[in-house]
């Protein structure tokens, strides 16, 4: 398998270059990805191309084994470039243009970034396509990071294009955002506007189709590189950086032109919420991978895998021996057939001199460094039993950037977020080492005995059409508090709260309400009392049977939680958000009369096992996440490829330790 490093041969010496090319092969490192950032070097003037830096570099590393995955270096257009079409650099929700002096400084809509952008990705296209060193492209960096939004005039202009070409008339427009409200009515296309700041909120449905259409301009805007790329290249492999659980484009959409997608995992990283808690993280990490590998429905790479403290001003929490180990087995685990660490070495100067590398600054190898020949050395021993393996589940959890999105213009409650509901429910079987596939509402359901849909507030004749056959056909769902409550146009819908899902759950919503922030109601699954959050939605029962109820003041008595039977299947329904122990209850009567196929280990919370198969055969990865050494049973006697050993019925792991068990 490819196991590697992100180079910048540009920030260094040409005299440490071969150096670093020795240490690199030492640790068994076989890729690298260089040249994303690197357009002021590559076209240090306008039509003045120089490559010969990056040929010698690329040939230095190829003595010694390594290939290249090149990256089109438009996530930092150059500062000649910004002087000339000073109309590039982005604006923001106040109108104000965005400045030089960053990356990501530009409009994914500006018609001179695309002629540029083709100019460059062709010049590198052009110069190595008959280099068989060079393997793979990545596409720009992290679209969308930092900052995924633009508001400047070009963009309005092309906004009102894609509006056009949705709606066909103005009248079409105003109808489906409903503008008679406060006036807003649109008498032509030149009169729409983009929601930069109001004096108050904009209309849902524009916010909306703004939210779809930046992210359709980033995908138009990849779709033309893949094209550029492809046209020189036809056989070229091309990937794109994603970013787990990022929400303000459309992955689904982002992924579709690609040959493979990969994402950068930062497990412990300094932004936000830095509290450690491994075993919190190894769950949220997981679920990033998870959702990686749903994008294309196969395998991924890591372009990205934290191998040091990260950190911009400040600096993050220092790796401990073995994590690094830890979380790279996690990313093999959940589908990972590439590990590309970020950095060779950590920079010196820039923005990101606190965000290390497997080297310090100095170039001294170090334990990081060690670690990364250990688990290299380890990787060309197992390889032929990982590579190419995968994750067989057989549940689903439907990720839907639109209704995130929804969510997101309007949460109904303070502090509510999509993605935490999300994973409550994917957390619940993370827990009990369930492999879940995350997919979109248009996949083929049919795989699945059971598929959940959290917050699933807008719903069309196409999606219901797509839930209704999976269930009539035996399949199992389950969905959440508001349902089917909007149109697919984010207006609300003016019949059922349920919409086009009505039938399919068998009830309707007598009354709903939010939960203020901090304070809970008290819901009942059968014997058992807890609590729930956020919000409650009142059931009557048309075709569906009460399994829950609520217990607080005037809602007592009153269903929250069903089940219907639906053709050959059963769809349940969830009006709250419950807490973990109610939750494990719904869950526990949601599977128990689903069959699924059980890992053949016991083990303590926190020591994650997954599943793979390869040629029929099923490898397990047993991963420590606990502080303390655990214990497993296993129900035969299996192989740790790792160490070669037989492994008998109990099997002790130290902590932050990696087994991986193949049946004999």
């Amino acid at each position: 398998m490819f196991y590697g490093a992100d180079y910048y041969p540009e920030h260094w010496p040409e005299e440490r270059w071969e150096i670093d090319a020795k240490l690199m092969r030492d640790a068994h490192i076989n890729i690298v990805r260089m040249a994303e950032f690197a357009w002021s070097k590559m076209e240090p003037k306008e039509g003045e191309y120089s490559f010969e830096w990056l040929d010698k570099a690329i040939d230095i590393l190829s003595k010694y084994g390594i290939k290249v995955v090149l990256g089109t270096p438009t996530a930092a257009p150059p500062k000649w470039l910004i002087d000339k079409y000073p109309d590039i650099l982005p604006v923001d929700v106040n109108g104000l243009t965005m400045g030089f002096g960053s990356r990501r400084h530009y409009c994914p809509n500006n018609h001179n970034y695309h002629e540029y952008t083709k100019k460059i990705v062709e010049a590198m296209t052009e110069h190595y396509k008959h280099n068989s060193n060079v393997i793979a492209w990545q596409t720009d960096n992290e679209f969308g990071c930092h900052e995924s939004v633009c508001y400047c005039d070009n963009c309005l202009k092309t906004f009102r294009i894609w509006l056009k070409e949705k709606y066909g008339t103005i009248k079409n427009l105003n109808d489906s955002w409903g503008t008679i409200f406060w006036s807003q009515t649109y008498n032509d296309w030149d009169s729409v506007i983009s929601p930069r700041r109001a004096v108050t909120s904009h209309n849902p449905s524009l916010l909306l189709d703004y939210k779809r259409f930046m992210s359709d301009s980033f995908v138009k805007y990849q779709k033309m590189q893949i094209e550029t790329i492809k046209r020189i290249i036809p056989s070229s492999q091309i990937t794109h950086n994603f970013m787990g659980q990022f929400n303000q484009i459309d992955y689904y959409n982002l992924a579709r032109d690609l040959d493979f997608v990969s994402w950068d995992n930062y497990p412990v990283i300094n932004f936000g919420d830095i509290t450690f808690n491994i075993k919190k993280l190894s769950a949220s990490v997981a679920l990033s991978h998870d959702i990686t590998r749903g994008l294309k429905k196969q395998n991924f790479w890591v372009m990205e895998h934290q191998s040091g403290p990260t950190g911009w001003e400040e600096v993050g929490r220092q790796l401990r021996p073995g994590e690094m180990r830890l979380w790279v087995y996690q990313s093999i685990a959940h589908g990972a057939d590439a590990i590309i660490y970020f950095r060779w070495r950590t920079s010196t100067s820039g923005t990101e001199e606190y965000w290390h590398g497997i080297l310090d600054h100095d170039a001294v190898p170090r334990r990081r460094y060690e670690e990364v020949r250990l688990i290299g050395e380890e990787l060309k021993r197992i390889e032929k039993y990982v590579e190419g393996s995968v994750v067989n589940s057989e549940v689903a959890l439907i990720r839907s950037f639109d209704n995130e999105w929804v969510f997101e213009i309007q949460p109904h409650a303070h502090g509510f977020r999509y993605m935490e509901q999300l994973k409550k429910y994917y957390n619940y079987f993370y827990k009990r080492n369930i492999q879940v596939d995350i997919i979109n509402l248009w996949d083929d359901l049919r795989k699945y005995k059971l598929v959940i849909a959290p917050g699933l507030i807008m719903v069309n004749d196409e999606i219901a059409k797509n839930i209704s056959d999976y269930i009539k056909q035996g399949g199992v769902f389950l969905t959440t508090f508001r349902a089917g409550a909007k149109r697919w146009d984010n207006r609300m819908n003016s019949t059922s709260l349920l919409g086009d899902l009505k039938d399919i759950v068998g009830i309707d919503i007598d009354e709903y309400g939010a939960i203020p922030t901090g304070e809970e109601i008290s819901i009942k699954v059968g014997t058992e009392i807890g609590k729930a959050s956020f919000w409650y939605d009142v059931v009557k029962f048309n075709t569906a049977k009460v399994l829950g109820t609520y217990e607080s003041e005037y809602l007592k008595g009153r269903g929250f939680f069903t089940v219907n039977n639906y053709g050959n299947g059963k769809a349940y329904y969830v009006g709250t958000l419950p807490n973990d122990k109610i939750l494990q209850i719904i869950m526990g009567k949601v599977l128990k009369d689903i069959s699924l196929k059980e890992i053949p280990i016991k083990r303590k919370e926190s020591v994650e096992v997954v599943r793979k198969i390869k040629e029929s055969k099923d490898i397990y990865f047993v991963l420590n996440f606990n502080n303390e050494e655990s214990s497993v049973i296993l129900n035969k006697s299996m192989i740790d490829i790792l160490s070669g050993q037989q492994v008998e019925k109990n099997l002790h792991i130290k902590p932050l330790e990696v087994r991986i068990l193949i049946e004999k």
